[in-house]
């Protein structure tokens, strides 16, 4: 029997804000812990919580990019539980009333659309963290407070492929909109995975558990792709999937059984009786509306028709919205679209890669590709010089034309020049010659190459199969 999954994922993304949701306390990452904390978010006795008015801006933001309907009304509830990191015993979060609901996005796999729906998009606030160490646990309060967009999907995705693109996709949307900065490592955008299995065909939805706390792409995918193994199985032995909370553990990879999973009512949620109801006057959804930013979607459509890029180009360049605009800036200093575009996705990806650099602190800037490439253009240095100066820019920071004067890279252009050397080349291989003559038309890559050895690839390519060519008699 053939199985399917049905996979719904819990998105809890952390606001750019610089202030907590309730509170004036600092939302910086990285200070020591419990510096950045105040009787409000450790949950004192007889304080009283004051809303973020940047909180209700970004979930509205967030709800419109997400072709949500957003509420004129929406409200804070209790959701009642105990644990360390929660000094209050319960977390300020929405529950029937939520700021924006019934919206979707769509994904693309493997040269596919698929629309995913948005369930709903809430504010709430954050618990501390537990600290474990060989000598006992300790409990940072930091980070208690700091202000969530929890974003829930319909229960439309069917593959842990589909899941990480879902993912990628949000992690894009607030990019875009500055309102979370994606920082997966720090805990800035993390994820929870409902999932169950059911019969191909069926429509009843199986038993599911929820996988939490994933803070990777890939390991949304690994853990998802584990799970769905693991519950096929246990169908198809004849055992009881049991509704439970779950974890991946990276190192061994696998999901590990946690707790048995809660129920809305086990929340006991109830209105938030300290916060009045957040009331939206349509007039200030309609200025929220008007202020977004162009976002991935119709970037990306931009790309593709105004500057006549591939469809894989336009996904990749607009999938981050530095990385899109650092593209734009180089293509308006004259640079040539494609041009600009293979550099990006090649070179400069490689590198950035290769040393662990984030796009946003990239070294080289969009005036120093172009450059570099009007000096290819001009003949000033070949495509496979380039590829060094490049790295050189990467690395040092200078400027391409004062790389190529330090280094004497200036490619010979020189016909008489070239010609020269080709001479010595063919004198010194006649049997080549002569194979070349009688059809192995191959041979033209080892003359050019013998050539750019005798050059110190200083030579330029074009000229030089050009000359060889007309010597050879093609």
């Amino acid at each position: 029997m053939d199985y399917e999954s049905v996979i719904g994922l819990e998105i809890h993304a952390q606001m750019f804000t610089e202030t907590k949701i309730f509170c004036g306390c600092s939302t910086r990452f990285g200070a020591a812990p419990n510096s950045q904390t105040c009787p409000v978010c450790i949950g004192m006795p007889g304080v009283l919580p004051v809303l973020n008015r940047k909180v209700v801006t970004f979930a509205v933001m967030t709800g419109l990019a997400l072709n949500c309907q957003i509420a004129g009304v929406s409200r804070f509830a209790r959701k009642n539980y105990f644990y360390p990191d929660l000094p209050k015993g319960y977390q300020i979060s929405q529950f029937e009333l939520p700021i924006a609901s019934r919206g979707f996005t769509e994904i693309q796999v493997n040269g596919q659309t698929r629309r995913i729906g948005i369930t709903r998009v809430h504010m709430e606030e954050d618990a501390g963290k537990n600290i474990h160490s060989g000598t006992g646990s300790n409990v940072d309060l930091n980070r208690a407070g700091v202000p969530l967009l929890e974003i829930v999907s319909e229960p439309d995705i069917r593959t842990p492929e589909e899941a990480a693109a879902f993912m990628r996709k949000l992690r894009s949307v607030l990019r875009y909109l500055g309102v979370c900065d994606g920082n997966m490592e720090q805990g800035s955008l993390r994820c929870d995975a409902n999932v169950s299995v059911r019969p191909a065909g069926q429509e009843a939805l199986g038993t599911k558990a929820e996988v939490k706390n994933i803070n990777s792409f890939k390991f949304v995918q690994n853990a998802l792709e584990y799970e769905i193994k693991r519950q096929i199985e246990t169908v198809k032995s004849g055992r009881v999937i049991a509704q439970e909370t779950r974890l991946w553990n990276v190192t061994r990879g696998v999901t590990e059984s946690m707790r048995s999973k809660e129920e809305a009512h086990d929340y006991r949620y109830f209105p938030e009786p300290d916060l009045v109801p957040v009331a939206l006057p349509q007039q200030e959804v309609e200025l929220i509306k008007k202020a977004l930013p162009e976002l991935p979607d119709a970037k990306r459509k931009r790309f593709h028709q105004d500057y006549q890029l591939p469809e894989y180009d336009a996904d990749f360049l607009t999938s981050d919205r530095v990385m899109a605009e650092w593209f734009e800036e180089a293509v308006s200093s004259g640079a040539e679209p494609k041009a600009v575009s293979n550099w990006m996705m090649g070179e400069l990806l490689r590198l950035l890669n290769d040393k662990g650099v984030a796009f946003e602190e990239c070294p080289v800037k969009p005036g120093q590709l172009v450059q570099m490439l009007q000096l290819i253009q001009k003949g000033t240095i070949s495509g496979k010089t380039a590829k060094g100066v490049f790295e050189k820019i990467f690395t040092t920071g200078k400027d391409a034309a004062a790389i190529v004067k330090e280094d004497g890279l200036v490619q010979i252009s020189d016909e008489g020049q070239i010609e020269q050397a080709i001479d010595q080349v063919l004198q010194k291989h006649p049997n080549e010659v002569e194979r070349f003559k009688q059809g192995e038309q191959k041979l033209m890559g080892f003359f050019v190459g013998q050539v750019m050895k005798a050059t110190k690839g200083k030579a330029n390519p074009a000229l030089v199969n050009q000359i060889i060519a007309q010597k050879l008699g093609q």
